[in-house]
């Protein structure tokens, strides 16, 4: 637990100084790639970078002594240090709502830990799989084509991060498999999928608080995969708690809490 929470705090606190770094950059950068490379001349989000790098070996560790049903709830705790460094650090306005949609995450994440089926080295058809997929990958690209709807940026940012964690699977389940030539093109769409999703993220963190961009997109990055899991990974919740009610319930759960948190994202930030 004590490795989890350092994680989670590397993760969270190289978070706000992302943020902080992507409200001094140009803002006619915004969704383009040279704005990640105007980032990565800035110390201050490389840092953060850094400390992000560094809570995955934490993570690493938690998980090589402690069950997932500890570990990922402990890391979703720390979106309660990302509310304090907001307010803190980031000058933001952080409201009794946005305190309780994150206990509420937490809770939701911690019961999705603790029913999730067990996992699986297939996926479903390729039907289904392509089409789960393509549905992602247009709400990943909807903020590059409706660029009137600025909230499209913390929907896309999660949609993109969730195609990527799909695609992580895939290529495990493709080495698994010993496909290696699938395994690395399904590494190449994974890894655009985290490009396109951080892209999207630093301009959403320059419209947007980063207590309600952080939360949303970390729902999003838990529920879409886990809603979509049977479709597309494989797997089954007939032999989860309640015959998969618990899931239900929980993804219920962190979907409100995501929707509260939007429901605020309607003020601009101020940049440096």
């Amino acid at each position: 637990m004590l490795a989890a929470a350092c994680a989670a705090a590397c993760y969270e606190i190289g978070y706000a100084l992302q943020a902080r770094a992507s409200r001094r950059a140009p803002g006619e950068l915004e969704l383009r790639p040279r704005l990640l490379g105007a980032l990565a001349g800035q110390r201050l989000w490389v840092g953060g970078v850094a400390l992000a790098a560094l809570g995955w070996p934490l993570q690493l560790l938690a998980l090589r002594y402690a069950p997932l049903t500890v570990v990922q709830p402990t890391l979703a705790l720390g979106l309660v240090l990302l509310l304090a460094l907001a307010a803190r650090y980031l000058g933001e306005r952080v409201r009794s709502r946005h305190v309780l949609a994150v206990v509420a995450v937490v809770a939701g994440v911690a019961a999705i830990a603790w029913a999730a089926p067990a996992r699986t080295t297939g996926h479903g058809s390729a039907a289904s799989l392509a089409t789960a997929l393509a549905l992602l990958g247009a709400v990943a690209l909807s903020p590059y084509v409706v660029r009137r709807q600025a909230r499209l940026l913390i929907v896309g940012a999660g949609a993109a991060d969730a195609w990527a964690s799909f695609g992580a699977k895939l290529v495990v389940d493709e080495l698994s498999s010993g496909r290696w030539l699938r395994a690395v093109a399904w590494g190449a769409g994974a890894g655009f999928g985290l490009g396109l999703g951080l892209l999207s993220e630093m301009t959403a963190l320059r419209r947007f608080a980063a207590s309600v961009v952080g939360p949303v997109v970390v729902v999003m990055q838990i529920a879409v995969p886990v809603s979509l899991a049977p479709l597309v990974g494989g797997e089954s919740w007939g032999g989860t708690p309640l015959g998969g009610a618990v899931l239900v319930a929980a993804l219920v759960l962190v979907a409100g809490a995501a929707a509260v948190l939007a429901s605020t994202a309607g003020g601009v930030v101020e940049h440096d």
